[in-house]
């Protein structure tokens, strides 16, 4: 007996590598039918099945109109894809959601590195977990008695994530004639992307010991410091849902709120994401506003790295949306944040205007975050990564039979109907 025959499932863009080719084989050994549609050589190299590849090699104006052909053609109960906020998954969840389809979103995971995000309908600023409040989450737990292990402070397959982005934008840029309709989704040329990609990956060596005696000189200081959770500019959560045009912009409302407030002796921090590549200015404005706002001397910066190293000696944290808070609270630091994010709840972030922040942070309700991160360990939160071969392993164990349930995520919570979850055993 086939149990799910009736399942049809369309792929769109997923993360660079081979989890979504795996993940289809995965979902058709299940029963169901599956298809992707690839917009570049990249998305079709990482895809095996000739016969349930659809390349789209029309101009993006068409994508619109093909896409909701696709679903009626095909049949297509569900919609597949990394992240929701690139216009060509942004067209296609309307198309979606118009035919009543299951759109199934991953994304980074918000206790990250050893968990990825699963949701459906939406993801980060879109989430579900958006108009969740905590006393909805703890009457939910009532239905769940697991203790969770925490986070380790590192990214277990960094390499891999920035070794596949450049083979991605390699075979993109030199082999993609046959998608000469193709438009990146962030701005830049495909040559660009590829030398970003390859440029990190030639400098990791270099940046690993730049980074080290950095966070040397920082916590052998002796002084109080305030850190800065830096983003990529180009990435979706603060394109869409930040009041920011730029990392700039917000750098120098950081610094003109840290000059008034902070007391004289205190220091401030910026950390660079882990895949901050250099496409945004940022060494530059935060000299340019260090400068500007007489911070000379008290301004500190750190190459990406390791944040648990910095947070034990840290007074407080300051983001626009980063998931990189969520160690924060963990931390039971203070944190001020200004974009739109799931771990925006009035128990854990600080609303007082950021001079009054730095001279005297309010902190956070650290048990109701412990009861926030119990729910989504228990919901969106599945243990695995996309990029090394044994976060794969360990995310396709548990992710597959969450997809065919039908009960989304948060609801298989509240209604007790959750499967068992993996417990994670880090191997350090």
């Amino acid at each position: 007996m086939n149990r799910y025959a009736d399942r049809h499932f369309l792929m769109l863009q997923g993360p660079h590598g081979p989890f979504f080719q795996q993940l289809g084989a995965m979902l058709q050994a299940a029963g169901g039918s599956v298809w992707r549609v690839g917009f570049n050589k990249g998305d079709e190299t990482f895809w095996r099945n000739r016969a349930s590849y659809i390349p789209f090699t029309d101009r993006p104006e068409d994508w619109p109109d093909r896409v909701a052909a696709l679903i009626a053609e095909k049949g297509i109960t569900d919609l597949v894809l990394y992240g929701d906020t690139r216009p060509i998954h942004a067209q296609a969840i309307a198309a979606a959601r118009t035919a009543g389809v299951t759109v199934h979103v991953f994304e980074e995971g918000y206790l990250r590195p050893y968990w990825v995000s699963y949701e459906r309908g939406g993801s980060n600023g879109h989430s579900r977990l958006m108009d969740m409040s905590v006393a909805e989450m703890r009457a939910a737990l009532a239905q769940s008695e697991i203790e969770w292990p925490d986070a380790p402070p590192r990214w277990g397959d960094m390499r891999h994530h920035v070794f596949y982005g450049a083979l991605y934008h390699f075979f993109v840029m030199l082999q993609n004639g046959s998608y000469r309709n193709f438009t990146p989704h962030r701005g830049v040329s495909v040559f660009q992307e590829f030398r970003l990609y390859l440029r990190r990956l030639l400098l990791m060596p270099v940046q690993m010991i730049e980074r080290h005696l950095a966070t040397r000189r920082i916590k052998q200081g002796g002084f109080p410091y305030h850190l800065v959770l830096l983003q990529l500019e180009h990435d979706a959560s603060f394109r869409m849902h930040s009041p920011f045009a730029s990392q700039t912009d917000f750098i120098d409302l950081v610094m003109a709120g840290f000059a008034e407030g902070a007391p004289r002796h205190h220091h401030l921090v910026f950390k660079a994401h882990p895949l901050e590549d250099g496409r945004a200015p940022i060494t530059r404005a935060i000299g340019r506003a260090t400068q500007a706002h007489g911070l000379t001397g008290r301004v500190h910066f750190v190459r990406g790295g390791k944040l648990a190293q910095l947070l034990s000696q840290a007074r407080s944290a300051v983001t626009v949306n980063s998931t990189a808070a969520q160690q924060v609270l963990w931390h039971g630091l203070p944190l001020k944040a200004f974009g739109h994010a799931v771990f925006d709840k009035p128990e854990f972030v600080s609303a007082q205007p950021l001079p009054e922040f730095f001279a005297a942070p309010d902190r956070p309700d650290s048990r109701a975050y412990r009861d926030y991160r119990h729910f989504l360990l228990e919901t969106s939160q599945v243990p695995g990564g996309f990029y090394s071969a044994r976060g794969r392993r360990t995310l396709l164990r548990g992710v597959v039979d969450m997809m065919l349930s039908p009960e989304d995520p948060y609801d298989a919570l509240t209604a007790g109907k959750a499967a068992p979850r993996q417990q994670l055993r880090v191997v350090t």
